[in-house]
């Protein structure tokens, strides 16, 4: 390939990641594109200027091509620029939402350190799946159900021995039809476990194998597991946060709004599912297309009819809307923190901001939104720029609500001496 069709390449990659290209039918191939481009900015930049910078070495320059290079290389600083600010943008919801002194609740202030942007693990961001860059130990394929390896999950934990710690649970996306719980959340999980919490990663049966509501149910299924079984880890069965992203945005958000949903539990109808925080990341929350929006409607019925609900929304309306969480929203919902690209093109930003929309309206708890310009689908899934920062801030939204939950845990306990 010729240095001038190398730059066209870059420069188009560059363009979808700043616009994405719209509609239903570009939305994947758009995403995947994007995506790759937006979290790896700082890799494709050093791409972009090293073959530039040898090009220009030759005897032979090319103007246009070194054009498209220039282009897309300050398109890229842009991305990057973009995902820095981040940090800022997850600050502010959090300051908005929590108060502007919710940093006096936590355990210690964050450093300088806790909030720079960590370069050296940009280096090689695929390298966390591997060898985890903090000491921690994670036990792989414990079985809490009876599917075989769709009923396993990893639990990631301290180095050293702990008791009474809180528990995150992490439920991994792929439109309800893939994914592993070695996938998905890693980079979050062992940031918390090295900070003291146990982290549960779980696979769940998947369509069109297993129609909707086996995933629900076996999400379900795992919050009952840890009651039983997570204080022999050293995590608190009291205390269960839920996380995850895409297909687990939906199962989080869904999970966490319908803790006593007994037609989702059989066998264990009167088991305790419910949670007392949730953390979805682009998640999909309008499966009957209540809100309208022409992505929400297209979704429903050219993807979940066939592969996931394996029934048309005509013909049963109300499975649809018993799967929605933005109309499973009670005064009771638990506090959430809603994290949202606003450059989407799986799931787009326009969910997200209604169903928080909806959240703050009728929820009596606490509901913290940050929307991120720029940012795409699954931009958490390996370190980068951006997903460096939202771990952070999660890690400080988490703190704090763990802080409120054990002070409000202690008058409780002093008022009934």
């Amino acid at each position: 390939m010729s240095f001038r069709r190398r730059a066209l390449v870059y420069a188009a990659l560059t363009a979808n990641a700043i616009r994405p290209l719209p509609g239903f039918r570009a939305g994947v191939p758009s995403f995947f594109a994007g995506w790759i481009t937006g979290e790896l900015a700082p890799q494709w930049l050093a791409v972009t200027t090293a073959d530039a910078a040898t090009h220009l070495t030759g005897r032979r320059r090319d103007p246009v091509g070194l054009a498209l290079a220039g282009a897309a290389a300050a398109g890229l600083g842009y991305l990057i620029h973009q995902a820095r600010r981040d940090q800022q943008r997850a600050e502010a919801a959090l300051s908005e939402s929590l108060g502007v002194d919710y940093q006096d609740q936590l355990d210690e202030l964050p450093t300088p350190a806790d909030l720079a942007t960590p370069w050296r693990s940009l280096v090689n961001p695929f390298r966390t799946f591997r060898t985890p860059p903090v000491p921690i130990r994670v036990e792989r394929d414990i079985a809490f159900g009876e599917a075989g390896r769709r009923n396993f999950l990893d639990i990631y934990r301290p180095e050293m021995e702990v008791e009474n710690a809180p528990v995150l649970l992490q439920v991994h996306g792929g439109a309800w039809m893939l994914g592993k719980k070695e996938e998905q959340g890693v980079p979050l999980m062992q940031h918390l476990a090295a900070k003291g919490w146990i982290c549960v990663a779980i696979n769940y049966r998947l369509s069109p194998r297993d129609a909707w509501p086996a995933q629900v149910v076996d999400v379900k299924k795992a919050i009952h597991w840890i009651r039983q079984h997570i204080a022999s880890y050293g995590g608190d069965p009291d205390y269960i946060a839920i996380t995850g992203g895409s297909a687990g945005g939906h199962l989080t958000a869904l999970t966490a709004l319908t803790p006593h949903a007994r037609e989702w539990q059989p066998g264990f109808e009167d088991a305790d599912t419910s949670v007392q925080v949730a953390v979805p990341h682009y998640g999909v929350y309008d499966f009957a297309g209540s809100t309208g929006t022409k992505a929400a409607v297209q979704l429903r019925d050219l993807f979940l009819a066939q592969w996931v609900m394996k029934q048309s929304w005509e013909d049963a309306p109300e499975l649809y809307e018993d799967a929605s969480p933005i109309l499973r929203i009670t005064p009771d919902a638990p506090d959430f923190f809603v994290i949202h690209g606003a450059h989407d093109s799986l799931v787009p930003v326009d969910q997200a901001r209604q169903f928080v929309a909806r959240l703050r309206e009728r929820s009596k708890r606490s509901v913290v939104y940050a929307e991120l310009p720029g940012a795409q689908h699954a931009f958490d899934v390996f370190p980068s720029i951006r997903s460096a920062h939202i771990v952070r801030a999660i890690d400080r939204y988490l703190h704090w609500h763990w802080n409120q939950y054990r002070r409000e845990r202690g008058r409780l306990a002093a008022a009934k001496q």
